[in-house]
């Protein structure tokens, strides 16, 4: 069973960046592919980005590709996700997640183990 806590959220001004930590415990995730999801008001949870268990493999949203970075650092159990130039619809709780289920590497079933999320606000 893994545990995962993400961190690093926070209120900004548009245009700033932040980098989001997710941590993992319990479980081994070097092996496993690991995903950010996020959820703005009033909306259903979406894909942010994913990565390979070796980090050589990404996916992004289209509407964060070229913004946002995933990475990995195994041997500290970590997932990352870099954000830069963010917009105020950029504003949502952002959930870490590992790939558990089927072949998707986009779809929310097909992660699981999630965390608790971190809150990112992002003002005009």
């Amino acid at each position: 069973q893994v545990h995962l806590v993400e961190s690093g959220g926070g209120m900004v001004q548009a245009g700033d960046s932040l980098r989001l930590s997710c941590a993992a415990s319990g479980d081994d995730i070097s092996y496993l592919g690991m995903g950010w999801f996020r959820r703005a008001p009033g909306k259903e949870r979406e894909f942010v980005a994913s990565i390979s268990w070796s980090g050589d493999s990404t996916n992004y949203a289209d509407s964060m590709e070229g913004r946002f970075r995933i990475s990995r650092v195994n041997a500290n159990k970590t997932v990352y996700l870099q954000m830069n130039n963010l917009k105020p619809e950029d504003t949502a709780i952002y959930y870490c997640a590992v790939r558990q289920y089927g072949d998707s590497w986009v779809s929310e079933s097909a992660f699981g183990s999630w965390g608790q999320g971190t809150q990112v606000t992002v003002t005009v």
